[in-house]
């Protein structure tokens, strides 16, 4: 290599090694924000999608956790397996004939089953520890009361309980105790933990029911016409409180007094307003002819989205307006003044300089508000309900009643990933096709 040519080798390794140097610290800096990025925002995700490949029911002790293995519940096995060998002994006792020999055959199947759990070392330590602690009614852990259980054990159990249960229900009129006989084969039948894992399920269930795609419909029409409208009025008063006038600083605080009230408490306000018999808005609002009745507000699917979507534009428009004056700070009156020079009408200058230049905060204020609308819970909750007949019902107040009120986790989770995904839809695409050239992503 000539000699002119080595300084230029050593300073272009240089400057790479400087810029690899930058890249690491640059990596470096915004590590710490990333990993709480991953812990708060997308780990609940995650453990939203595992749980939702899980049949979890908390009302069933059998599916209360994410299980993959077999499994037996060794204190309610306990809790039921000496009373209705007990009571079984009993009742042969009084049989006979061929009652007397199909109750000594339930009997015999249990037993034999019962052999084969304190055969497994591990499970038969456990099994007299137990059965000790319930001797003198000692509280017992979850973690020493379920224990793995063997495929074809688990299976055999299973199967000898349910084979029990169905002929001890068909010779019920023969038996002395009947109630107590079947009751305890039925509770020991929950001793079995059998894996809930049911993979992709409830996201096939959930994308052919008809009541999640009207839930997704309903909040499709609630975010557009609510963002729409919160878009124009909140443009207008932006543009109204960025003039100079006497009392602007009273008008701009008198402005966001709707946004400053909690959401729960702004719904309740208007439930009563929107009441059927003492509401003023409802009244007004049939004086004008939007109504045939007041009591149409919130009895009829279409007086109850109208209802709803008129309370979040009165409770959010504030903050839409609040965003686009930001933007409107930003804007040199400068420009507006060498318009006016050439000539340029009001309307001309809207047009020309105020919304090009107002792009970026619209961007934001539309970003924004579209992701917190399509979100919506609290307002629509409070309000309707979800009523009449789920004509308001939102995805996010069909993943709580599902997740909640039917204490379906599993499915629930489905829900939340569902809605999860439709929020990144909608962020990627106002990236894509109104924001790529303010970001630059190339």
């Amino acid at each position: 290599m000539p000699n002119n040519q080595k300084p230029i080798a050593a300073k272009t390794k240089q400057k790479a090694k400087k810029k690899s140097s930058d890249r690491s610290l640059g990596y470096m800096l915004i590590a710490p924000s990333m990993i709480l990025i991953l812990i708060i925002a997308i780990w609940p995700v995650f453990q939203s999608f595992y749980y939702s490949m899980f049949d979890l029911r908390l009302n069933n002790p059998a599916k209360s956790e994410a299980y993959v293995s077999y499994k037996v519940n060794l204190q309610t096995y306990l809790d039921n397996y000496p009373f209705l060998i007990s009571s079984l002994e009993d009742e042969v006792d009084e049989a006979t004939g061929k009652t007397k020999t199909e109750l000594e055959a339930i009997k015999t199947n249990l037993e034999k089953v019962d052999a084969e759990l304190k055969s497994d070392g591990e499970l038969s330590s456990k099994y007299d520890e137990i059965d000790e602690k319930l001797t003198v009614m000692e509280p017992i852990s979850e973690e020493l009361a379920v224990s793995d259980l063997d495929k074809e054990v688990a299976l055999d159990l299973e199967k000898a309980v349910t084979d029990s249960s169905e002929r001890l229900r068909e010779l019920k009129g023969e038996l002395q105790n009947p109630e107590d006989v079947i009751g305890l084969s039925a509770s020991l039948k929950d001793s079995v933990i059998t894996p809930n894992f049911i993979g992709l399920k409830h996201y096939k269930e959930n994308l052919t029911d008809s009541r999640m795609w009207k839930a997704i419909q309903n909040t499709t029409v609630f975010t557009i016409i609510s963002v729409f409208a919160e878009l124009v009025i909140g443009l207008a008063i932006a543009l109204l409180i960025n003039k100079a006038f006497f009392g602007r600083g009273l008008v701009r605080a008198t402005i966001l007094i709707p946004w400053a009230i909690p959401t729960a408490v702004s719904a309740f306000m208007w439930k009563y307003l929107y009441d059927g018999q003492n509401g003023i808005v409802a009244k007004a609002f049939a004086e004008i002819g939007l109504f045939d009745q007041m009591t149409d507000m919130l009895t009829t699917s279409t007086g109850a989205m109208f209802a709803v979507i008129f309370a979040d534009v009165w409770k959010t428009t504030p903050y839409m307006a609040l965003l686009l004056l930001a933007g409107l700070q930003t804007i040199p009156s400068s420009l507006y003044e060498a318009a006016a020079i050439d000539g340029a009408s009001k309307w001309k200058q809207f047009l020309k300089i105020t919304l090009p230049l107002l792009k970026s905060s619209i961007l934001v204020a539309l970003l924004f508000r579209t992701l917190d609308a399509f979100r919506v819970f609290d307002l629509i909750y409070v309000l309707t309900g979800g009523g009449p007949a789920n004509s308001t019902e939102t995805i996010s107040i069909l993943a709580y009643k599902v997740m909640f009120a039917q204490t379906n986790f599993g499915e629930g989770s489905a829900l939340s990933v569902i809605v999860f995904v439709c929020v990144a839809i909608i962020s990627m695409i106002y990236i894509k096709f109104l924001g790529r050239d303010l970001l630059n992503d190339r």
